[in-house]
C-alpha cells in the first residue's frame, strides 16, 4: 500500500511539472524591460519591451500591444533555437516517461507481470529524469544570456536590460517536481536496480543463498555428504520471501550402502 501512494504522489508530481513546462512555452513575458514614468504617474507614458520564444512585442501605457513575430525557424537568434529545442525534447521524453509510468504503475493492471512493469517504471523514471535536466538546461541558457546583458557594466546604445518573466520561474518549479517525481517512482523499485541475495543457511562447508523474487522465493534442493551426515535442502515454495534458517535443513544419516559408493 505504501509503494503504491508513493508511485501515484510521484505520478501525479510529475505530470503537473510536465504541464507546467508545456504551459511555459505559450506564455508571454519571458523576458521583460520598463521604460519611462514613475510609480502611480499618470502623466509621463510607460512603456514595456517583452519577448517570448516567438515574438518580441512593444505595449504603451494605453495598453496597446504591438508585436513583431520572429521569422523563420533558421533565421531565429541561436539561443533562442537552443532553448526552444531543449524545451521540446524534455517534453517528448517526459510524454514517453507518463505512459510508461503509467503502465508501470503497481495499481494499475495493465503492463505485463510485476517484474516487467518495475522495469518499465525504472525506464519511465529515466525518461522523466532526463526530460527534467533538458528542461532546466533550456531555462539556465535563456537565464544566462540575460544575465550577461542585465549585469555588464556597459552595453551597446539600443540594448535594453531585460529581467526575468513569470515563465522563467514557473518552468524551473515544473523542472524540480519532474526530478522529485523520477526519485519517488526510482525509490519505489529500487530493488530492480539493487537486487539482494540472502543467506539462508551455512552447513557443511556449503553456502545456500536465496533467489531475488516478488513476494514468494522459489528454491531447490540437493543432498550433499560431509562425514558421517549428509545435508538436505528441500524443493519447494515459500509463501513470503524470508525462509525459516533450519525448517528447511533436515539432516540425515547415510546408509551403508552409500557410504561407500
Amino acid at each position: 500500500m505504501k509503494k503504491r501512494l508513493i508511485q501515484v504522489f510521484g505520478f501525479l508530481i510529475s505530470t503537473l511539472g510536465w504541464t507546467f513546462v508545456l504551459c511555459t512555452m505559450a506564455m508571454d513575458y519571458w523576458r521583460i524591460t520598463q521604460l519611462g514614468g514613475q510609480g502611480g504617474s499618470f502623466i509621463i507614458k510607460v512603456a514595456w519591451y517583452w519577448s517570448n520564444l516567438w515574438k518580441d512585442c512593444f505595449t504603451d501605457s494605453t495598453a496597446v500591444t504591438n508585436c513583431r513575430d520572429f521569422p523563420v525557424l533558421w533565421s531565429v537568434t541561436p539561443y533562442v533555437q537552443g532553448v526552444r529545442g531543449l524545451l521540446m525534447c524534455g517534453l517528448t521524453l517526459g510524454f514517453f516517461a507518463a505512459i510508461l509510468c503509467f503502465l508501470g504503475m503497481e495499481c494499475t493492471y495493465i503492463g505485463g507481470a510485476d517484474k516487467t512493469k518495475d522495469k518499465m517504471l525504472l525506464s519511465g523514471a529515466a525518461f522523466h529524469f532526463a526530460g527534467g535536466v533538458s528542461d532546466i538546461a533550456a531555462y539556465c541558457l535563456y537565464i544566462n544570456r540575460i544575465a550577461r546583458t542585465s549585469f555588464a557594466p556597459s552595453v551597446p546604445a539600443g540594448v535594453l536590460r531585460y529581467d526575468l518573466g513569470p515563465p522563467i520561474f514557473l518552468g524551473l518549479v515544473g523542472s524540480f517536481f519532474i526530478l522529485l517525481g523520477a526519485v519517488f517512482y526510482a525509490v519505489t523499485v529500487c530493488n530492480v536496480i539493487c537486487p539482494e541475495s540472502k543467506v539462508v543457511e551455512v552447513y557443511g562447508g556449503r553456502t545456500y543463498m536465496a533467489p531475488f523474487s516478488r513476494g514468494r522465493t522459489l528454491y531447490a534442493g540437493y543432498y550433499g555428504r560431509s562425514g558421517q551426515y549428509g545435508t538436505y535442502y528441500g524443493s519447494g515454495r515459500s509463501s513470503n520471501s524470508k525462509i525459516s534458517r533450519l525448517s528447511q535443513t533436515t539432516p540425515t544419516k547415510t546408509s551403508e550402502r552409500d557410504a561407500f559408493v
